[in-house]
């Protein structure tokens, strides 16, 4: 029962920041974080990072395995994202990490590029890194 009161604790806190002022949530802000916020930081600015650091606070932030993949992906590009199951929208990364190193497939309208190269499947793309026939999707993790 103490997680269901806490957790609405947390909840009531972050929905009051909605009614405060930028210099409340600096003071507030201030309070939660080593790093001080500069003095023009707006509320918009402000009401996701405090309440974000409300709850990693109540209930903890992110294991170390999920920064590292966030973290991975950040450097690699867009995190895919998918209009339907199997369709890419073009301009999407996908990255994939193989034997140390890190390859990038761009989507493009018709196909995906590769170092410079198009392709017409993710299947071929995979087939040349490994040297081995491998399911595209299956391979980049876009399928389990």
């Amino acid at each position: 029962m103490n997680n269901i009161k806490d957790s609405m604790s947390i909840a009531r806190q972050v929905l009051e920041l909605e009614g405060m002022s930028s210099l409340e949530l600096r003071k507030i802000y201030n309070n939660l974080f080593q790093d001080k916020c500069s003095s023009n930081a707006n509320c918009n600015y402000l009401r996701p990072k405090i309440a974000y650091r409300l709850q990693e606070l109540a209930i903890g932030g992110l294991d170390e395995q999920t920064k590292a993949k966030l973290e991975k992906l950040s450097k690699c590009g867009t995190i895919i994202s998918r209009a339907k199951n199997s369709d890419l929208l073009v301009g999407t990364k996908i990255c994939k990490e193989y034997r140390n190193v890190t390859h990038q497939v761009e989507v493009v309208k018709d196909g995906f590029e590769y170092m410079g190269q198009k392709w017409k499947s993710l299947s071929a793309i995979a087939t040349k890194i490994t040297g081995t026939k491998w399911n595209g999707p299956k391979f980049f993790g876009l399928r389990g």
